[in-house]
């Protein structure tokens, strides 16, 4: 009869450690996602000011277009380039979040 409390709490003792994993692995790459998406909005507002500074001293309009022109495509390269990032980033805080639980279930099923 003792038999089946001792599994259940050693079961239980598994998700609680699950559960810290998951939560240390979720906190750490949360905290990276938050540095890049800071980093990434500096980097941009640096660019936008620059871009800004040189539109206030071109003297012809065909300047301003290839000066908004240049602007337009590093910025498209710039957010396909940061997407890139944060879908690796996102995909990492999944991963490793649930890589602790992975074994759990086929555990309380043989249970």
């Amino acid at each position: 009869m003792i038999q089946p409390f001792a599994n259940l709490q050693k079961f239980g003792q598994e998700n609680l450690e699950a559960a810290y994993k998951a939560a240390g692995a979720f906190s750490s790459n949360a905290q990276a996602i938050v540095n890049e998406t800071a980093e990434y909005a500096r980097k941009s507002f640096e660019y936008n000011s620059e871009t800004f500074e040189k539109l206030t001293g071109v003297q012809s309009v065909e300047k301003a277009i290839e000066v908004q022109a240049a602007y337009v495509k590093d910025a498209c390269d710039s957010l396909i380039g940061q997407s890139t990032r944060m879908g690796a980033l996102y995909t990492a805080l999944a991963t490793e979040t649930f890589k602790p639980f992975e074994g759990l279930l086929s555990k309380s099923v043989k249970a």
